[in-house]
């Protein structure tokens, strides 16, 4: 696992323990008769003061689990929930909020971490993804996909935006 970088110091340690209070609301969107669907919170746009303070807390690959433990109690208590925004991590507190990026188009995703893992990969996997999330990367039919790990603010601020492209304009995210 690399070293975290920043281009400025590291927020402290008690900013980090209140991301787990600030969890953002999920919005529920369902057709007549159809199961109920989780959207992901829009990550607002970074300034370039938010930007250059973004810490990488991790990279390497993500995979996704679902829907054989929904259901299940998490390493957290937590009952997981496969619609939810979340993810486990080995080594991050328990209600950490990151945004995970995928290297390989930028898509970005906010999870909540309840659970630990990933524990197969042979290390080289370092986050595992609800459905809901893992949807939201496109990673779903691939399985796995290269990430980076990024803290956020409180309010979910300090997504960074893929390298070398423009964020996508907020109407163009639907």
């Amino acid at each position: 696992m690399p070293a975290p970088r920043t281009a400025e110091s590291p927020p402290s340690a008690p900013a980090l323990a209140d991301q787990a209070a600030a969890q953002t609301a999920l919005a529920v969107q369902a057709a007549p008769g159809a199961q109920a669907r989780r959207t992901a919170p829009e990550p607002p746009e970074p300034d370039d003061d938010e930007a250059a303070d973004a810490l990488l807390l991790d990279e390497g690959l993500a995979s996704w689990y679902g829907p054989g433990l929904n259901g299940r109690r998490t390493a957290s208590g937590e009952r997981f929930d496969r619609l939810d925004f979340t993810a486990a991590h080995r080594t991050l507190p328990f209600g950490t909020r990151v945004c995970v990026r995928s290297l390989a188009d930028g898509k970005a995703v906010l999870v909540r971490i309840n659970d630990r893992g990933p524990f197969s990969g042979n290390g080289e996997r370092v986050v595992d993804l609800s459905q809901a999330a893992a949807r939201e990367l496109g990673m779903t039919g691939l399985g796995i996909k290269a990430v980076q790990l990024w803290q956020v603010d409180e309010d979910g601020s300090g997504c960074v935006p893929a390298l070398g492209a423009a964020p996508a304009p907020p109407a163009a995210r639907r």
